[in-house]
């Protein structure tokens, strides 16, 4: 009986606990459009897989016929040669396995057609005109040299025969031929075209994977560099890739072009790099890196101060699905003297993003997302960056902290989506070290240092913009500070840093609507504004709503819900076209708001409950007029 009460006890109390947990009375709903923000650790990048072992080659060669042809069949004894051209130009040597081809013809076409396996073999074409080098399932090894080293300055057209599997090895050391260059596995004097829709495995044991002294063309087919000593692909003029799949896994560059005059062009085909070694950039030119692409380009770089994409030049996305994974720390050049740090994005030049998505996450110290010398503009699609790398300190006068988005020129958004996020010691978000200027798009920066900065000069003429910082400005200019137009969510830290900050140069608001939330804000400059303005001090305490409206009719001007709150006191600075003149108006803070749609926190067609009055104000007459509530702590600026 007393094991039957007790029972009875326990499933009473369960009970009531489940009421009183599933009671709505005493708990607030989450607003429409609102979350809660869950702490959520910095996203990491995949650790490295390393490399892997080769499956046994299945060459599964096909029956082709091609005009002009010399065949070179590959055995375990050696390798078979059918010569048609014997004792008309075309002499080919075979030591064992090790071909050499020279043809002195100066009027046909031929093409080579390799097929077969051999552990201790190699291919070496001679002669003055261009040809087509057909692999049909072919696997050479060569421990002593380049698999394949074409010494015909003229162009090689490399056909990977449909459904065939290929694979070229080198070894690590090179037994040299005086006189003739060799630094790769595939290696051509000439240009060089792949075609095709077979596959390719190439191992760079000693130097280059593949590497041409002239322009290197893939269109189609699959090129699996499972190794690079040095560089995956090398060439010394530009690089063209409209189709296909490449894969590249290199201690050094994954693709390097030491092109002048022409850059890496990528318009088509899947591409993805790996590399792991110091200076490791996965796209490297002297050039311009151009990417109009229909396909993705995935790219991880681990080794210390290694980009993404580095071009001498300039780089530009018209189009394409980029992603950019860094992990390497920051180091001291001592050929430079400087301090060198891993970028997704580093161009010497210019850079520009048309359209296309570019996806960037740099975890290591002092690691960038997109830094150029010259100007930044982004004129459309998304770009997506994260840093959550510390501050790299090299000595107590060089070091270097993580940024998101750096131009040493000017720094241009006139559309698309920008997202930052940034998370350790002085880790900016948005920086020019000139002019930074936006007229449309959407941009979200969350920082831990300043949101947004400016050397000389920011202008906002548009676009949706949302910048909180950790622990400074949310948008700070060293320099003068102008709006003319766009919607601005604009949260700083605590004081004495702010949500719009100019130091003390002039600070002009011709329109858009602003509001700026922090510990200080820097004053407009009256007589410079066209649009009125309110500076709200507060020292209560987390504030979580504010509501402004007509004292006279209750008609809503703001509707707010801060993105942060503020433990001791909060300044916010909030212009708009919908304060009009000589009008009495009402401050609320508290309350709640439920229904409408918001913008981080700027509420439209909500639902308003009153809290408590925080004051009372009366715009003056004048377009420009910047109205005091409350008491400033200080600081301020642009009067």
């Amino acid at each position: 009986m007393k094991k039957k009460n007790l029972l009875l006890i326990v499933y009473l109390s369960l009970a009531v606990l489940i009421m009183y947990a599933c009671s709505t009375d005493d708990i607030d709903e989450l607003d429409p459009g609102e979350t809660e923000q869950a702490e959520t650790e910095d996203p990491e990048v995949p650790e490295d897989t390393g490399d892997t072992e080769d499956d046994d080659l299945n060459p599964n060669s096909q029956t082709v016929s091609y005009e002009n042809a010399v065949l070179i069949a590959f055995s375990t004894s050696g390798a078979t040669v059918t010569n048609p051209f014997e004792n008309n130009g075309v002499t080919v040597e075979n030591n064992n396995g090790h071909i050499a081809i020279t043809s002195t013809l100066a009027e046909t076409e031929l093409n080579y057609v390799l097929s077969g396996i051999i552990a201790d073999g190699s291919v070496k074409i001679y002669g003055e005109k261009k040809f087509g080098l057909i692999l049909n399932g072919v696997g050479i090894t060569n421990p002593t040299g380049a698999a394949i080293n074409v010494q015909n300055k003229k162009k090689c057209t490399v056909t990977l025969v449909d459904k065939t599997n290929n694979r070229l090895i080198d070894g690590s050391t090179y037994t040299y031929t005086d006189g003739e260059d060799m630094k790769a596995t595939f290696f051509s004097e000439g240009n060089v075209v792949v075609e095709g829709n077979g596959s390719l495995e190439i191992r760079g044991k000693n130097k280059h994977a593949l590497a041409t002294d002239g322009a290197l063309t893939m269109t189609a087919g699959t090129i699996n560099i499972k190794e690079a000593a040095s560089d995956g692909i090398h060439t010394n003029d530009e690089i063209t890739i409209s189709g296909g799949t490449l894969s590249v896994r290199s201690v050094g560059d994954g693709i390097q072009s030491e092109s002048t005059e022409s850059p890496v062009s990528i318009t088509g085909g899947d591409i993805t790099i790996v590399t792991t070694g110091e200076k490791g950039h996965a796209i490297k030119t002297e050039h311009n890196v151009e990417i109009e692409s229909t396909g993705t380009i995935d790219i991880t770089t681990y080794g210390a101060a290694s980009k993404g994409i580095k071009p001498t030049g300039d780089a530009t996305i018209r189009k394409g699905s980029i992603t950019i994974n860094t992990a390497g720390n920051a180091i001291w050049d001592t050929s430079e003297l400087d301090i060198s740090s891993a970028a997704g994005v580093k161009c010497d030049g210019n850079f520009l993003m048309e359209d296309g998505t570019l996806t960037i996450l740099s975890t290591g110290k002092g690691g960038k997302g997109i830094n150029a010398d010259g100007t930044l503009i982004i004129n459309g699609g998304t770009v997506t960056v994260t840093t959550t790398g510390d501050q790299y300190v090299y000595n107590s006068s060089n070091d270097t902290a993580a940024k998101a988005i750096k131009s040493d020129g000017n720094l241009t958004i006139n559309g698309g989506t920008v997202k930052i996020r940034t998370s350790k010691t002085e880790a900016e978000g948005l920086e020019s070290k000139a002019t930074l200027t936006i007229t449309g798009g959407e941009v979200d920066i969350e920082a831990y240092d300043d949101a947004i900065n400016a050397t000389t000069h920011i202008q906002i003429d548009g676009g949706n913009i949302y910048c909180n910082s950790t622990t400074n400005d949310a948008i700070d200019s060293n320099g003068t500070l102008t709006v003319t137009g766009g919607v601005i969510i604009a949260a700083g830290a605590t004081q004495p840093e702010s949500g719009f900050d100019c130091d003390n140069s002039r600070f002009t608001i011709t329109g858009g609507t602003l509001i700026g939330i922090g510990g200080d804000t820097s004053t407009p400059t009256a007589n410079y504004c066209t649009q009125r303005s309110l500076i709200f001090n507060s020292s209560t305490s987390n504030i979580q709503y504010v509501r402004i409206e007509t004292t006279s009719g209750g008609k809503e001007v703001l509707t707010f819900k801060l993105p942060k709150t503020y433990s001791s006191r909060m300044t916010m600075l909030f212009s708009s076209a919908n304060l009009a003149a000589s009008t009495g108006y009402t401050i609320y803070t508290g309350g709640s708001i439920s229904g409408g749609t918001n913008f981080h926190g700027l509420y439209t067609n909500a639902t308003y409950t009153k809290g408590s009055s925080a004051g009372t104000f009366t715009t003056g007459s004048a377009a420009g007029a910047v109205t005091t509530v409350g008491t400033s702590q200080g600081g301020g600026g642009g009067r």
